[in-house]
């Protein structure tokens, strides 16, 4: 067969000139005015065309001298795409081998692993694996697939537009019959009009598009369908930019918080504040039980509840003025704009001591006093009756000994030790006594004539509250349903186009579409029948992609 010209331009980049005198892009495999096939090689003259991208020039493969397009050419690469998805995956199955840091019990990662783990969780620490999610390297796999669907889908979907857009209703005929449905037959121009008009109106009813010029006509219905797996590649970059966005400070927060009854406090990185108005927990009635579980005869937790109040403060003002009243329960956060709490845990703490103080000579008690482990004041009086007074000179909430030294482990009063000086109208000097939780004193303290004792304990409920603020979540969603559209497009519908041409005494037909075959198929004869044309038909229903 004839081959193109090339025309080549000093510092241009090549351009194919066709036959039919319309001038190509370097790298144009059919042409856009006719699509007669451009500079094939020999042996190729009988093959079913090429319809992927309707034969239109690709960057990655037009252009390959300087470093942008090399980087180009490479993100452009399906393959690179695939692969880079298969490392991510492998990673992530990786950082699901030990549990991630916000899943341990320790506030030192460095030393959980190596302890619980050995040498294998030393590892694991020291290559970012338990912190996998928030790493750089994560990220930048992300990132990189982002990058390559961006790419990929520019390189594809810009001359695909082109070519949909510019589509010409009149072909070559070597372009007609080297189409996989194809049919051609000798007539009249009449004939070949009447048939035409015949197949028009046939198409016409199964919702083609029909368009005419001279003696060609174009049938097409479902263009958009080729947009189907673009829009996916726009829903999946959607998606992923949320992911990365979910470790942006501002748009991600995940914090922790306990507040007791009756207690209001800051929502951590937040304007606002929550009161735990009542937190309590709920069991299961013996009843609703299986048999096994109720003849155990411990009590079994059904639910565990906080009633929240959640506050602005007036900038005028400064009073708490509350925005939002939920009951939080499991599973069943407080929502309020794009913030949310979430019932992780609940306690019993301490919340005071009623101590009494005890005459050691005549055995009865004097008087008592409630030091309040919220807010213990060092140096404050308790006055008893009788004219007695007690301090608070020391106060150690998590008692232990260290060197022979008292120190406290943390704020939290899990194991409180005070020592009191009391004074009273029968002391000359005044008694130091020690009083910690869980110890008896009385050996170590014979010579005090007073003895100060635990008389009742108070007790108060709090809840531990997840605090989490997802501003990207949104944008994860709209990708996500964005890429089902995709999918559905995609999936569901499919691209046919009908070309039809009398020239020089023949009727030529070719027909395409990018998947369905079978259905396309069963379309044609619907339409063809009772006419002469005898329709070629593909041997196989491949899929063409673009």
């Amino acid at each position: 067969m004839p081959r193109a010209r090339r025309k080549r331009g000093v510092g241009a980049l090549d351009n194919t000139k066709c036959e039919c005198g319309h001038t190509n892009p370097f790298g144009t495999v059919l042409c856009e005015s006719c699509g007669k096939p451009l500079d094939e090689k020999d042996g190729q003259e009988t093959r079913s065309l090429d319809m992927r991208y309707e034969g239109a020039a690709r960057r990655s493969q037009t252009r390959n001298r300087g470093l942008i397009d090399k980087v180009w050419g490479f993100f452009s690469s399906v393959k690179v795409a695939v692969a880079l998805i298969l490392i991510t995956l492998a990673v992530s199955i990786l950082g699901t081998i030990l549990p991630q840091e916000q899943y341990i019990p320790s506030a030192r990662p460095d030393v959980y692993y190596p302890q619980q783990y050995g040498v294998v969780g030393e590892i694991y620490y020291k290559l970012g694996l338990s912190d996998l999610y928030s790493s750089w390297p994560f990220r930048l796999l992300i990132g990189l697939i982002g990058v390559s669907l961006v790419v990929c889908s520019l390189d594809r979907v810009v001359p695909l537009y082109r070519a949909l857009k510019n589509q010409r209703v009149t072909k070559d005929p070597i372009f007609l019959t080297r189409q996989r449905i194809h049919a051609q037959r000798e007539m009249t121009e009449k004939e070949g009009i009447a048939l035409m008009d015949r197949l028009a109106e046939r198409l016409s009813r199964k919702r083609y598009h029909i368009r005419r010029e001279g003696a060609a006509l174009l049938a097409e219905k479902g263009r958009f369908s080729r947009w189907g797996p673009y829009i996916n590649h726009v829903g999946l970059i959607i998606f992923l930019i949320g992911i990365l966005l979910l470790r942006v400070p501002g748009f991600y927060l995940n914090e922790f918080v306990f507040v007791r009854e009756g207690e209001t406090k800051p929502v951590p990185q937040t304007p606002y504040y929550v009161k735990n108005e009542a937190a309590s927990v709920v069991f299961y009635d013996p009843e609703e039980l299986p048999p096994d579980a109720a003849g155990s005869g411990q009590p079994v937790v059904k639910q565990y509840e906080t009633k929240a109040v959640l506050f602005t403060k007036d900038p005028e003002t400064g009073e708490l003025e509350p925005v939002h009243r939920q009951t939080i329960r499991v599973n069943h956060p407080l929502k309020y704009q794009d913030v949310e709490l979430f019932q992780s845990d609940f306690q019993t703490k301490l919340k005071g001591l009623e101590l009494s103080v005890r005459d050691r000579k005549t055995g009865k008690t004097i008087g008592s006093f409630t030091v309040d482990l919220d807010n213990p004041k060092f140096r404050k009086s308790y006055r008893l009756p009788g004219g007695a007074e007690v301090r608070i000179l020391e106060y150690f909430p998590d008692f232990a000994m260290e060197e022979n030294r008292p120190i406290t482990l943390s704020e939290e009063p899990n194991r409180p030790a005070f020592v009191f000086e009391l004074k009273t109208p029968e002391l000359k000097e005044p008694e130091k006594s020690w009083v910690i939780a869980g110890t008896n004193m009385d050996e170590v303290q014979k010579e005090n004539r007073y003895e100060i004792e635990l008389a009742k304990i108070q007790t108060v409920n709090q809840s531990g509250l997840i605090v989490r603020q997802q501003k990207g979540t949104p944008i994860i969603f709209t990708g996500a349903v964005i890429f089902v559209i995709g999918l559905a497009i995609g999936f569901y519908w499919q691209h046919r186009r009908v070309w039809i041409r009398w020239k020089e005494g023949i009727l030529y037909l070719g027909a395409h579409t990018n998947k369905n075959w079978f259905g396309f198929r069963r379309e044609l004869e619907q339409a063809a029948e009772g006419t002469d044309l005898r329709l070629v038909f593909p041997t196989s229903g491949r899929r063409e992609n673009g």
